[in-house]
């Protein structure tokens, strides 16, 4: 019993003293790993606080080499400020020896010189200010302007109008070879009675079956048409049948254009005129203006003139009466001489027709003052029934003439080194050489070519002109 007491006090001595070995090992062990723990991470803030320390020197050092860039920048600023002064200063000084030295060569004083140089000045660049002031007092005008394009629009659309030509050549049928001997008579007697009678040139060549009837006059030419239409039925050619038959073809014209002139006023709804405006009216019929029947066109005037009138509130009356009469005088014009406008005017006022239509007809190609709105309402018709497509037709020789004279009016301009004429002459496309016109000159040298062809060349509508400067550098790698 009493060693089974002892081995269990053993048992328990050894259990305890495990125990207390194995808590001190174990409080060794932290004690330990505290100590690493702690050494370690004052290694770390030793490493980090040295880190720290040499970027802040890294830091120090570049802001002291950008400051040290700073101040090299401001002292060469310093140093180009004070040469920019030095030479603003010289050329300072330059200008006023030269202007001292031009003034002393040219006799003059600085107030004279000074105002000879604004008035160059003012005189060159007077008519671009103006063209300015214009479009800056038509901006505020454009509410006016589109109300005046819509009822312009309005008037042309409520219009049908042919756009076929008349033709221009005079010819007359003959029905045998023979009839040209006849008509030209022993010796040319009978010819020559024709061109004397007639005024107009009879051509008998060897085109077969025709011969043609020349005459500036187109009455005469209508005349000697008829005269030698019925010569030509009659076959007895003499010159005293001739010359009746060309007192028969006269009278039948007049007759004819009176009853042209008669319909005319009838068709527009207007009382009837004088004789003598009727048949001045029907003579524009046989009148072509860049073959446009002058006559069609002094109708079509006066519809449109109506119409415009209308539309503004006037009195569709006279403005009729005024399209139809203002190129009146151009059936005179043959016989009295100088401008049409002003002739027809003339006839009008001695037959007593209303100021306002004499007016209108007079100024509507600006040669007189307008006194009355009718004057205007008779320059936009006339432009736009001689404008609108296929109502008038230049002939090769104006086209050609024309787009030369731009041209050569563009090369004439130091600088210029090409010219080309677009659209009818329309459009003006100029090249310049770049060496010799730089951009400011370029804007200058559109602005006097612009000047030119507006007081030099005679033209409708607007010439848009296009100047062009290019520079161009080219090189070939190897």
């Amino acid at each position: 019993m009493a060693e089974a007491a002892d081995q269990s006090i053993l048992a328990a001595v050894a259990f305890s003293s495990g125990a207390i070995v194995a808590y001190a090992v174990a409080k060794w062990r932290e004690s330990t790993l505290g100590a690493l723990r702690e050494a370690r991470l004052k290694n770390e803030i030793e490493l980090a606080r040295r880190e720290a320390t040499v970027e802040a020197a890294e830091l120090h050092a570049q802001a002291q080499d950008e400051q040290r860039e700073a101040h090299r920048l401001l002292a060469e600023a310093k140093a180009e400020a004070q040469a920019a002064e030095a030479l603003k200063a010289d050329s300072v000084r330059q200008r006023d020896f030269l202007a001292r030295e031009t003034l002393r060569r040219s006799g003059l004083s600085a107030e004279d010189a000074q105002r000879q140089a604004w008035l160059d000045l003012q005189k060159q660049y007077e008519a671009e200010a103006r063209r300015l002031r214009h479009e800056m007092l038509d901006r505020p005008e454009q509410d006016v302007d589109d109300e005046a394009r819509r009822i312009l629009l309005a008037a042309m659309q409520r219009l049908t109008t042919q756009t076929t030509q008349d033709a221009t050549a005079v010819s007359v049928d003959i029905p045998s070879e023979d009839m040209k001997g006849r008509l030209i008579g022993r010796e040319g007697r009978n010819i020559r009675t024709f061109e004397q009678a007639t005024g107009a040139t009879l051509m008998i060549d060897e085109t077969p079956g025709m011969v043609l009837v020349s005459c500036f006059d187109p009455v005469r030419r209508e005349v000697a048409r008829i005269a030698l239409d019925r010569i030509i039925k009659n076959g007895n050619v003499s010159p005293s049948l001739i010359e009746d038959l060309v007192h028969k073809a006269a009278d039948e014209v007049v007759r004819h254009a009176q009853r042209l002139g008669r319909d005319a006023v009838r068709d527009l709804g207007l009382p009837p005129m004088d004789g003598r405006v009727e048949e001045l009216l029907g003579r524009l019929h046989f009148r072509l203006s860049s073959n446009q029947n002058t006559l069609a066109h002094s109708i079509e005037v006066a519809q449109l003139c109506a119409v415009l009138a209308s539309e503004l509130g006037l009195d569709p009356l006279p403005a009729k009466r005024a399209g139809l009469l203002h190129d009146l005088g151009k059936a005179m014009e043959a016989e009295d001489g100088g401008s049409h406008a002003l002739i027809g005017a003339a006839l009008l006022r001695r037959l007593g027709e209303d100021h306002r239509v004499v007016n209108a007809v007079a100024a509507h190609h600006r040669e007189v003052e307008a006194e009355s709105l009718y004057a205007p309402l008779v320059m936009i018709a006339d432009a736009a029934s001689g404008s609108r497509p296929g109502a008038r037709a230049s002939t090769l020789e104006s086209y050609v003439q024309r787009v030369k004279n731009l041209e050569a009016l563009a090369l004439g301009f130091e600088g210029v080194r090409e010219a080309y004429a677009f659209q009818s002459g329309r459009e003006l496309r100029v090249i310049v050489d770049p060496g010799k016109v730089d951009d400011f000159g370029a804007t200058e040298l559109l602005r006097r070519l612009r000047t030119a062809i507006e007081e030099e060349l005679s033209y409708q509508g607007t010439v848009k002109i296009i100047l062009i400067r290019e520079q161009r550098f080219t090189d070939e790698a190897r």
